[in-house]
C-alpha cells in the first residue's frame, strides 16, 4: 500500500522532500501535486515505473510523456528551442502549461513520441515540485493523474489512496490540488498548437 507522506504545500519539510526524492530514485511511482492538478512522478527513464503508468492509466504508445523541469536552462537540455520558441516559453514559466517539443538525445527513446520524437516539458509552480527538483538534480518523469473512465484528474489525497494505494508507493498529501490540468502547447513544427486546453490561458493562440 502506497506510504501517504503529509507535506506543508508552501514550505515543504526538507526531511520529507529528501524521503521522496529517495522513492523516486528506488524505482518509486509516487503520486504529487502540481500548480494544476495531481500527477504521477518516477525517475526519469526508469522502464518498470514508465511501464506502470502505461498500465495504470491504459494509455497508447503515442501519448507523449512530460519531464518537469525547474528551470529553462533544464529544458534547452531535454529539447530543441528555437529562439521564438525560448521566448514564449519564458513568457509561459513557471505555470500550468506543457510544451510539446523536438527532444533532444538527452531524452531516452522510450520517452519520446515515437512517431515524431517529441517529448512533453514543464516548469511548474509549485513550492513542493521545485523542492522535489533541487533535490533530485534532473528531471522528474511526469504524467497526469486521471484514471481511465475518468474525465478529469484526481485532486484528493484520500481519492487517489483509495482507489490506485496498492499500485503506487508513495502519495504526498498537500491537501486537494486543482481539477484542471495543465494546458498543452505543441511548438515542434514551428508554430504554436494547442492540443489540450487546461488550467493555463490559451486564448492569445486560438
Amino acid at each position: 500500500m502506497a506510504k501517504l507522506i503529509e507535506m506543508h504545500p508552501i514550505d515543504p519539510q526538507p526531511h520529507r522532500v529528501s524521503m521522496v526524492a529517495r522513492i523516486i530514485k528506488s524505482s518509486g511511482l509516487i503520486a504529487y501535486p502540481t500548480d494544476s492538478s495531481y500527477a504521477f512522478g518516477c525517475h526519469i527513464g526508469d522502464k518498470k515505473a514508465i511501464d506502470r503508468i502505461r498500465q495504470i492509466r491504459r494509455m497508447g504508445k503515442n501519448h507523449n510523456f512530460t519531464l518537469v523541469c525547474a528551470d529553462l536552462s533544464e529544458i534547452s537540455v531535454y529539447a530543441r528551442i528555437d529562439n521564438w520558441a525560448y521566448r514564449l516559453i519564458k513568457s509561459l514559466t513557471p505555470g500550468p502549461y506543457t510544451f510539446i517539443l523536438l527532444a533532444t538525445r538527452e531524452v531516452p527513446r522510450m520517452l519520446q513520441n515515437p512517431k515524431r520524437r517529441t517529448i512533453g516539458l514543464r516548469v511548474p509552480d509549485h513550492p513542493l515540485v521545485q523542492a522535489m527538483l533541487n533535490v533530485l538534480q534532473e528531471p522528474i518523469m511526469s504524467s497526469t493523474l486521471t484514471l481511465p473512465g475518468d474525465e478529469m484528474p484526481l485532486t484528493d489525497p484520500l481519492d487517489i489512496e483509495e482507489r490506485i494505494g496498492h499500485q503506487i508507493e508513495a502519495i504526498i498529501d498537500c491537501g486537494p490540488a486543482g481539477l484542471e490540468p495543465t494546458s498543452v502547447l505543441d511548438l515542434s513544427s514551428g508554430e504554436v498548437n494547442v492540443l489540450r486546453v487546461g488550467r493555463g490561458d490559451v486564448s492569445q493562440f486560438t
